[in-house]
């Protein structure tokens, strides 16, 4: 599952675009998300576009009309991706859509690693993730991530602590895209 938005100027990648404009910023998310379909499709899994905001999304022509696509709805980050990851009811991995390093076989490796663990992340340098797996949706309270702090160097610490008690694995640290610097 891809966490994304619709790659509207303004409204995506916005720490992105104060460093280089709003619109190369949301230029850059609809190609990069293009480009990330392309590289993580694969027969061992289903993709399915998690977008935002819910109407626009779903209607967006912007992703190829073959990747199922299901409304976020509200809340933080954390309330959307667990209510995305208790639909899908079986083992799950969520990205985000903002990884240009991620291929098949990162993916590939969270699945394995929720095989013998309830929860896997992917954890990113600036103390974020680029993936959070769940094995099945019980370990998934609705709010089991309202305590996050989201955008620090505190998530990936957070989101650990909420699953004290079940298995935790992590899996490669992938870097993803916030600021021009950040970019390839």
């Amino acid at each position: 599952m891809i966490m994304l938005k619709v790659p509207r100027a303004g409204r995506v990648k916005t720490r992105l675009g104060r460093d280089i404009g709003m619109v190369p910023a949301a230029w850059w998310f609809r190609h990069q998300v293009r480009r990330l379909l392309r590289q993580i499709r694969d027969p061992r899994w289903d993709v399915v576009l998690a977008v935002a905001p819910d109407i626009e999304g779903m209607m967006s022509r912007c992703w190829d009309a073959e990747f199922a696509r299901w409304p976020q709805g509200g809340g933080d980050l954390g309330d959307r991706m667990v209510r995305m990851m208790r639909r899908a009811r079986g083992p799950v991995c969520v990205i985000g859509a903002d990884i240009p390093g991620i291929t098949r076989a990162h993916i590939a490796e969270g699945f394995a690693t929720l095989g013998r663990n309830d929860v896997v992340f992917g954890p990113a340098p600036d103390g974020g993730y680029w993936l959070i797996g769940a094995r099945l949706g019980s370990v998934l309270r609705q709010n089991v991530l309202d305590n996050v702090r989201w955008s620090s160097v505190h998530a990936l610490a957070d989101s650990r602590a909420a699953f004290a008690g079940k298995r935790i694995a992590l899996i490669r640290t992938l870097a993803d895209v916030d600021r021009a610097d950040d970019l390839p």
